[in-house]
């Protein structure tokens, strides 16, 4: 019997978090054939090279891809979708899947269902559907309108997929796909995460067993010259805390220029002996990191998805997951630095709040590669309403 080859991309460090129990899966399902492609930043030593952990867990990889041009303006970001169109054409062409699936809403990823709708491959979009701030909330989507199988992490962004005009027989609730990795992670195991301060990142070395802040802030597209203030803001309410803190880089989105020259001004001239900064840390320390802060800052969505699972405080700051389903955690605050220091306080003082499961149970990877396997592709979409 001929086996469903199932492309799976990964194009930066959340991307192989979120899709590693998917592949898993498809790998282990002796009907299906997993093709992985990797590129763009997941390639690049600046925003954390994964080629090696993915390597290290014994996915074997199909094809590397360029796409990425320099610079992190909307014109580089615009023209990198236009080479990654180009590039997965090409990979798409010598792989021949016959699925491709579409992580949420990064501007690459709508390239990668463009060059796949125009060669009559079917896309499996997941986490669809979903409500968010800057142009993610348009590029996601547009995916879902190229897409022929939809896997929402909520019945929530289900049902938008549904108004969407998508056919609800294409439609499957199947929870966040990061969880599943958290649900086997030894999430009191700090040690590790401690020897990784050693090993990668700069700054000083922190005891992780006292409290600790955690900050993830991306640059927002659409506020795009906005960006080094938003993150110098951050910085200021950090400063006035001088609490222990582990800073993880921005992505690598139009704005990010911004973003990483502020934190740099800030680790190189403060030299503050309170902060330590990674590239990135793979899942198996991120959610350790997560689970033990006294509290997540920034505009990263694992404040919202995994830290809301966690049930670990978060602030999340200004409007790059505004709308977004979200836990009782979170705390919002504009890009102000006296409104995030005291929003940082009273999640401190507050503590853990209960677990939700608004994003999953941690099994959403099974189930994509069940659904994945039994359903009958048909590539001429049609509008439902």
């Amino acid at each position: 019997m001929r086996k469903k080859k199932v492309c799976v991309v990964i194009t930066t460090r959340g991307n192989y978090a979120k899709m590693k129990s998917v592949m898993k899966n498809i790998r282990q399902n002796p009907e299906l054939e997993l093709q992985v492609i990797v590129g763009g930043g997941a390639i690049l030593p600046k925003y954390g090279n994964i080629v090696g952990l993915i390597e290290d867990d014994h996915m074997a990889i199909n094809r590397v891809i360029h796409f990425l041009v320099e610079g992190e303006n909307p014109v580089t970001m615009a023209k990198s979708a236009g080479l990654a169109i180009t590039e997965f054409s090409t990979a798409f062409e010598n792989l021949r899947p016959d699925a491709v699936i579409v992580m949420a809403d990064r501007f690459e990823c709508l390239a990668i269902a463009m060059a796949a709708t125009y060669m009559n491959i079917p896309i499996a979009h997941v986490e669809g559907g979903e409500v968010s701030g800057s142009i993610d909330e348009s590029v996601r989507h547009s995916i879902t309108k190229l897409s022929h199988l939809h896997f929402p992490a909520t019945e929530d962004a289900a049902e938008r997929i549904k108004r969407l005009g998508e056919d609800p027989a294409t439609v499957f609730t199947v929870g966040c796909t990061s969880l599943d990795v958290i649900s086997e992670i030894d999430l009191a195991n700090i040690e590790s995460l401690m020897g990784m301060q050693k090993k990668i990142g700069l700054g000083p070395l922190l005891d992780l067993h006292k409290p600790y802040l955690a900050v993830i802030q991306h640059p927002v597209t659409t506020e795009y010259e906005k960006n080094l203030f938003h993150v110098n803001e951050t910085i200021k309410a950090i400063s006035a805390l001088k609490m222990n803190t582990v800073w993880i880089w921005p992505n690598m989105d139009a704005g990010s220029d911004g973003t990483s020259k502020g934190i740099r001004v800030f680790r190189e001239k403060s030299r503050p002996s309170y902060v330590h900064f990674f590239r990135s840390l793979p899942i198996e320390y991120y959610a350790p990191l997560l689970k033990n802060t006294a509290c997540i800052v920034g505009n990263s969505s694992s404040g919202i998805r995994e830290a809301g699972f966690l049930g670990t405080p978060c602030v999340n700051i200004g409007t790059r997951q505004k709308g977004r389903q979200r836990a009782k955690n979170i705390i919002d605050t504009d890009y102000n630095a006296k409104g995030i220091e005291e929003a940082i306080r009273t999640q401190i003082k507050h503590g853990n709040y209960e677990p939700d499961y608004t994003y999953g149970d941690g099994k959403a990877g099974e189930r994509i590669a069940k659904i994945i396997k039994d359903f009958e592709f048909a590539i001429q979409k049609k509008i439902m309403y």
